[in-house]
């Protein structure tokens, strides 16, 4: 007998990007059978002509604090679960909140929301050996100790590393070369980074990062374009992506659909000069946590802020929405949220993105294609991530499903109260298990931690 069986819904096919109807069996995780299902289950679901589709993949997210998960409080993982991402791959923009090892062992031991993957941070292994001073590079001894670290993490099953370029200036190309000595020439490893400026330098930071790819001989993914080169520039930023792709070097690229980043206040991203290269002021920016919850900024707020709250997450107003969109229907660039919040607080990506895009984008303005929207989120990341047993729905793959509503789907996160529940999510499927049931939560904790190869 199966344990689950989904019945009269519109399964999709993410790599041909067409779709039928159908029946699907799923049995301990697995999917046993997808067309005319016959056999009997513990759990049928009728999705009455809704869209079956394979389960959402976030390639560029950031982890829960394990020190809010160990008490059972989840914050980006819910609400990645809650519009219909089943996996996503964390440690991204050079940062992870902890050991990769201390994640997974938490993870294998009380689950998670969704399943989770990660890189291992540079940024975070420069304050592991010391090098503690964003705007200095590391000593000879520090990337030595950098380089064992990396190779330690990559055979613990990392997915391979990310860089904050932005955010530590320090960081030279050479130390970011340097760094991955141990493990250069791998193309089952990834490197992903968060650009070294925006804006008017967003061509050179391009070429920056195809020089590690291309010196590293290890696949590249450009984070978050969308926050990089919506500023007047992105023809040019897609235009120089394919010339670098098409010369051999394997560059691609994530993207998400909001016109206004989030991180840190105290970052070195808000650094003297921001707001001059986005020819923005001060009340573009929001901070998002009390004492100056919702509150734009003026000048005196922001250096406070700064000042006395680097830690809290500010929201800026400055990207271009024609050039989001730009971005999101380039073939190279696949759909992720950047989701990150602190104490419930932030960016509504983390709760939006996936419903935003096929609600808003797809469905109400027509600025994007069905499939292609799916087949971003889903398959093109899979194989990206050389995953060999999800992205799709097809026999013998991961029981990791999304069940949506077409015409209702749509995020309804905001930037005043970015946690909000979208609408239209009806069902999501975590590893054969049940964890959203006609829109509520019903299981968060059927989500693994993976190792590179595992999924």
């Amino acid at each position: 007998m199966l344990d689950i069986k989904i019945v009269n819904g519109i399964i999709i096919d993410a790599e041909n990007k067409k779709s039928s109807a159908g029946d699907i069996g799923i049995k301990d995780g697995k999917i046993t059978a997808v067309g005319n299902v016959l056999e009997e289950a513990k759990i049928t679901i009728d999705a009455q002509g809704k869209y079956v589709s394979p389960g959402f993949i976030d390639i560029h997210m950031h982890e829960e604090d394990l020190s809010l998960t160990k008490k059972m409080e989840y914050d980006i993982a819910d609400t990645m679960l809650n519009m219909g991402v089943t996996t996503c791959i964390v440690g991204n923009c050079g940062n992870n909140r902890q050991s990769i090892e201390e994640l997974c062992q938490f993870i294998q031991e009380k689950g998670n929301p969704v399943n989770y993957m990660s890189y291992i941070g540079h940024n975070f292994l420069r304050s592991q050996v010391g090098s503690t001073d964003i705007y200095k590079k590391s000593s000879k001894e520090q990337i030595e100790k950098m380089q064992i670290m990396v190779k330690s993490a990559v055979d613990f099953g990392a997915v391979g590393v990310s860089y904050g370029l932005e955010y530590c200036p320090g960081i030279d190309t050479e130390e970011a070369i340097l760094i991955t000595k141990e493990i250069q020439g791998r193309d089952d490893l990834l490197l992903a980074a968060h650009y070294r400026k925006d804006a008017i330098y967003a061509l050179d930071a391009i070429k920056e990062m195809a020089q590690i790819g291309k010196e590293s001989r290890i696949p590249f993914q450009i984070s978050h374009l969308s926050s990089c080169s919506a500023y007047g520039n992105m023809t040019e930023a897609l235009k120089l992506i394919d010339d670098i792709a098409n010369s051999g070097i394997d560059l691609q690229v994530d993207a998400y659909p909001y016109a206004a980043f989030s991180t840190y206040i105290g970052s070195a991203v808000f650094d003297d000069g921001c707001l001059e290269i986005w020819n923005k002021d001060y009340d573009s920016i929001m901070l998002t946590e009390e004492p100056f919850k919702g509150m734009f900024c003026d000048k005196e707020l922001f250096e406070k802020a700064r000042k006395e709250y680097p830690n809290m997450l500010a929201v800026a107003y400055v990207m271009n929405e024609n050039e989001i969109v730009q971005a999101l229907n380039h073939p190279l660039v696949m759909i992720a949220s950047d989701g990150i919040y602190r104490n419930h607080s932030g960016h509504p990506r983390g709760a939006g993105t996936f419903p935003r895009v096929i609600g808003h984008y797809v469905r109400d303005e027509k600025k994007m294609e069905f499939y292609d929207a799916i087949y971003k989120m889903t398959y093109m990341p899979a194989k990206r991530l050389k995953f060999k047993n999800k992205g799709l729905i097809k026999e013998g793959y991961d029981a990791d499903i999304t069940i949506f509503d077409y015409s209702t789907i749509l995020d309804k996160a905001t930037f005043q109260d970015p946690q909000v529940r979208p609408e239209g999510i009806e069902y999501v499927i975590v590893n054969g298990k049940i964890a959203v049931e006609e829109g509520r939560t019903i299981n968060n904790t059927s989500g693994k931690f993976f190792k590179r190869g595992e999924a």
